[in-house]
């Protein structure tokens, strides 16, 4: 059995050991979910209700502690956590409000009386990044047991805790046994074990546009239902008529929050040319007012990398001779820090300007008018997420509208609401995720037919 080191980011340090889970454990796991699976469907909708809201007050009870575990596994700023474990409770919250508004539909038909059902899938996959451990592990998971559905969830190799620590709070809330169960270990092990099983009935991934093409093409070969939510490049559109000191103010958090991993992180910004000049002199100030340091301390704004093979990563974009126009500090010696770092001069077809870097790097690209605005905010591969900075109502919409992407905020950079659906365009993903239509994406729709004629 393959065990995997899970390294505190912020110092390198070893944290625990978690065992990864061997494919023959992945099919026992299967079994005893689909069997959960048929005794929790079969619940009334109010008691799958109120165990739901059980799991979210129990998930409740131990913010703090999945705070500071998501602190040193993955390296957030507290404060960052904090927000996370709240947002996974308040998922199951709301989804626990859909059990009981999961309602088909009467359908108009000449000789009777048509009806739909909305019917649970059955066993579900989710596999769940290494980013936002938290939130997507919960996105996935609250509205596929609203749905009536079973849930095997693989977090990523490097943050597992707590995955392993909501699965245990969700059955000291009373949820049946192997009903949600936490299956860590390897993509290529325990990933393709629960992709490849015929008895796993959808699978939900986030993660890099990549491996979402081989998790794709392995649930066709058993015409599998996915979700995908992949990779970004999304802009961040500030036009000449805008409040430029509030654009460049929140220009900085919008590609440094997490340390820039993040598939929404607005790493391309496009600045009108006339407002240009003026938004980097107020960029600058805002780039070194992002504190950097311990994620443990309170005015942490930035923590560091996950892992030092992402730091290489990062690094391969931004060589020596690299044009920076704004870099920022960071921690020297142990742990896998990056500073805040702007360029520009770089073509707009440059890698650094199309290619997902997920770090704390962003470009800086001038345009001319609307239309040219609009090319250069589709021309990457990516359309996930994106802002556009504006006082004429008109042009936001009508840009908005242009804009290949998912989710577009203006004068804003808020891409995720549990409230509100989330998903991609083109190579960011399929599917959409959260929002009042969670539940109805992992079900099946049964349509009956009863003839009234005699």
């Amino acid at each position: 059995m393959h065990e995997h080191h899970i390294l505190n980011p912020a110092t390198g340090e070893r944290i625990t050991t978690v065992p990864g889970t061997p494919p023959d454990e992945v099919g026992r796991a299967v079994d005893r979910a689909a069997k959960a699976q048929r005794q929790w469907a079969a619940l009334a909708p109010a008691d799958r209700a109120r165990l739901l809201r059980r799991v979210a007050d129990a998930v409740d009870g131990a913010l703090e502690e999945l705070a500071l575990l998501e602190v040193r596994e993955a390296g957030h700023p507290v404060g960052n956590a904090r927000w996370e474990a709240g947002n996974a409770r308040d998922l199951f919250e709301y989804a626990a409000g859909g059990v009981e508004r999961l309602s088909g539909r009467q359908i108009p038909v000449p000789g009777g009386i048509d009806l739909t059902f909305h019917e649970p899938l059955g066993v579900v996959a989710v596999i769940a990044p290494w980013n936002f451990p938290m939130p997507i592990a919960a996105w996935g998971t609250a509205p596929a047991l609203a749905a009536g559905n079973a849930v095997l969830l693989k977090p990523a190799e490097t943050t597992p805790l707590t995955a392993l620590r909501l699965a245990e709070l969700a059955r000291e809330a009373g949820l049946p046994e192997g009903l949600f169960q936490v299956l860590p270990g390897a993509g290529p092990v325990t990933g393709d074990a629960l992709v490849e099983h015929p008895g796993v009935a959808k699978v939900v991934f986030t993660g890099s546009t990549a491996v979402g093409r081989q998790i794709m093409a392995k649930c066709a070969a058993h015409v599998k239902r996915v979700t995908l939510e992949l990779g970004g490049k999304s802009p961040n559109i500030v036009f000449a008529d805008a409040d430029i000191e509030r654009a460049a103010a929140t220009a900085a958090g919008a590609f440094l929050d997490n340390t820039g991993q993040d598939c929404c992180a607005r790493t391309r910004v496009l600045v009108q040319h006339t407002a240009y000049d003026r938004f980097m002199e107020l960029l600058e100030p805002a780039v070194h007012a992002f504190t950097v340091g311990d994620p443990a301390d309170e005015a942490t704004l930035m923590g560091p990398l996950i892992s030092e093979r992402q730091r290489e990563r990062v690094r391969s974009y931004v060589p020596e001779d690299a044009p920076v126009a704004i870099r920022g500090k960071a921690p020297t010696g142990d742990g896998f820090w990056y500073p805040a770092t702007v360029l520009t001069g770089v073509a707009p077809d440059d890698r650094r300007a199309t290619e997902e870097i997920f770090g704390p790097v962003a470009v800086v690209l001038p345009f001319t008018d609307e239309e040219e605005a609009v090319r250069l905010a589709n021309a990457t591969p990516y359309g996930l997420s994106g802002s556009l900075w504006t006082r004429d109502t008109g042009r936001a919409l009508r840009v908005s509208r242009a804009v290949a992407a998912g989710n577009l905020s203006v004068n804003s950079h808020s891409s995720v609401r549990y409230w509100t659906p989330f998903g991609g365009y083109k190579q960011s993903g399929l599917g959409r995720e959260l929002g009042p239509d969670a539940l109805t994406a992992f079900t099946e729709t049964k349509n009956v037919f009863i003839s009234t004629e005699e």
